[in-house]
Formats: C-alpha cells, structure tokens, sequence
C-alpha cells in the first residue's frame, strides 16, 4: 500500500511539474517580448526615473538607423506590452531601433493625459535612445492608438520639428468634448472617461477649460500643419457606437491639418457620426489600397497637403501594417509621401482602450 501511494503521489507531482511547464510556456509564448527590454528613462523635468521598452539592432551601434516611438491606449501603461509590440516587431524587422515611454500611464492622474511631464517624457525617451545608439534623426517616427493617437497627434502639435512623420489611430482630439461624448446615454461611450479625464484636469472642462484646452490636440496642431509634419489619421467608421471615441475626434484632427478647401463641414460630421455611413455629399471620395480588403475597405478617404484621413469599416481600431508603411517612406524636411505600395496584408487592427 505505502509503495501503491509513494506512486501515486510520484505520478502527481510529475503532472504538476507539467501543467506548470505548460503553462509556463504557454504565458512566455502570449508575451510579445521579454523584461529585458525594460530601461528607466530620467525626466528632465522632475528627475524621477520614468519606465520604457528599448530595442536596437547591434549595426546601430556604428550606423544610424530611423527610430520609431510606440504608445499605448488611454487606459493602459507601459506592462500592457501588447501596446508595444506591433512597433517593436517592425523594427526589428525593419533593423530600426524603437523606444515604448509610459508617458504617465493612464489618463486619471494629473500627471498624465498629455500633461507637460507626459509630453517630455516622450521627448525624453528619444534623447534616451540617441544617446545610446546612432539614431537618424530625420527618419524619427511616432505612432499609437486610441490615447496613444491622442499623444501622437499632440506631440506633432507641440513638438513638430521632432517627427519624419506621425500615424495616429481612433484618436481623441479635444477633450472637451470627448469629456461631452463621454456623458451621453449612447452605445460604446462610458462615462468612465469623463470621471478620469476630471480626475486627470483637475475638474471639469467648465471647471477647468485652460487644461482640457492645452492637453487636446486641436489646440496645437495649426504649428504641425506649419511645420509640414506628415500625418496620417485612421478610424473604423463605427467608432463611437461599437467604440469609444467618435469619428468627428479623427476628422477635426484632420481638419486641423488640412487645407481650408478640404476640410469636411461639421453637417457631414454630424452625419457621420449619427449614421455610421458617408453622405452624399462625400460619395466617391475612396482609394484602392492593398492594406485594406474588402472585410476593412476604405468608406472614405481625403488628402490634404502633408496629411490623409482614412475612414474604414471597422470600429475603434487602426492599420499598423498601413501605417508603417506611410511611416518609413517619411523623410523629415520633404513633403509627404503617399505613395502605396502594389501589395500589402488587408486587417484591422482592434485598439483597446
């Protein structure tokens, strides 16, 4: 009996042993990348020392080589690696060197939500990774999603002699009224955004309208379109019903950049907006493009001087793939480069919030 037990007990623990080492495995395999990669950046506003992601090819060293800057979404920080990974595994690819900031984690602390620290941090991210290696800094590129297009797009407004070029998905561009969209009794919104964003400002936009104002985008794009930053804006068109951020949020952003003659009149927003179709007063307006099937195919598309606004059948999502693609043909100082590619993998992809 004792040896009968002795075993069991045996045979127990080896499937233990195994269903640890399994999942083990399996979490090591839905990591996109290892802790190795985590550095600490030092703030050169408040010298506290700030986490982010770091990767650079072993030529960087002695070659520069572009950089491209990844963000994550409103609610996340710099442990949803998954925010990250998109940006990494193309510069690895790519032999680009790629830093991922924190930029404050989630927008519900002052601190964060495109505060002045959050915006050096980013900033300060660069600088971390050129004192490093050899970084080309006319190929230095930023891109993100959701809160991370809300950050994309204010670092082309507030800092545009920095980037070759931005990509920004399903961004929020005023938080005023993102603070407004966020209170109505309406499919996809959450009244959880306009709670963090008044923990973040301080009060409400009433309240506090000076650090909604300096924290949105709108307020400083107009030194992005000076400047010939080269932009380019996605959405799914049922962002704001199956989403959280309306697609007015992307529109207006692209408004901001875009020649007057160009820009869509805020009756075709409304539109937009409360139909989830395009009107007729923008029909015809698409593109073929290889990075879009016809499961995500292009309901409207607009080009302006140095930006392109890309409206998708999709909800609150991007196209990493499209994106980097419009990312590497930026040269910092030449005007945009729209050209596409013959082929391209047709996806969206879903940004969390």
């Amino acid at each position: 009996m004792k040896t009968k037990l002795i075993a069991a007990s045996m045979i127990f623990a080896a499937c233990a042993i195994g269903a640890a080492e399994a999942a083990a495995k399996k979490q090591k395999k839905a990591e996109p990348f290892g802790d190795e990669l985590l550095v600490r950046v030092k703030s050169s506003v408040d010298g506290s020392m700030q986490p982010c992601w770091f990767w650079a090819p072993e030529k960087a060293k002695t070659e520069a080589v572009p950089l491209i800057v990844g963000l994550h979404t409103w609610s996340m920080d710099y442990t949803t690696k998954a925010n990250y990974a998109p940006s990494l595994r193309y510069a690895q690819k790519r032999g680009w060197a790629m830093v991922g900031p924190n930029f404050r984690g989630p927008n519900k602390t002052p601190p964060a939500c495109g505060s002045d620290l959050a915006v050096q941090d980013i900033l300060d991210a660069v600088e971390y990774a050129k004192g490093r290696v050899k970084v080309d800094a006319s190929r230095v590129y930023i891109v993100g999603g959701s809160g991370g297009g809300h950050m994309t797009l204010l670092m082309a407004g507030r800092h545009p002699e920095g980037w070759a070029g931005c990509a920004a998905f399903c961004p929020i561009s005023d938080l005023a009224r993102w603070h407004a969209d966020s209170l109505l009794a309406h499919p996809g919104r959450g009244k959880v955004y306009a709670k963090m964003m008044e923990k973040a400002c301080g009060g409400t936009p009433a309240e506090k309208p000076d650090e909604y104002s300096r924290r949105s985008p709108l307020t400083w794009l107009a030194n992005a379109k000076k400047a010939g930053v080269p932009v380019y804006i996605v959405t799914g068109i049922h962002d704001g019903w199956t989403g959280s951020v309306p697609v007015g949020h992307a529109i207006r952003a692209f408004n901001a950049l875009a020649d007057e003659k160009d820009r869509v009149s805020e009756a075709d927003i409304a539109a937009i907006e409360e139909t989830q179709k395009i009107p007729s007063t923008l029909k015809g307006e698409s593109q073929k493009d290889p990075f879009y099937a016809a499961k995500n195919t292009i309901h409207f598309r607009r080009t302006s001087g140095n930006v392109r606004l890309t409206l998708f059948e999709g909800g609150h999502g991007g196209n990493f793939p499209a994106a980097f693609d419009f990312l590497a043909r930026q040269v910092k100082g030449r005007p945009a480069d729209f050209t596409l590619p013959a082929s391209g993998k047709g996806r969206e992809d879903a940004i969390s919030k």
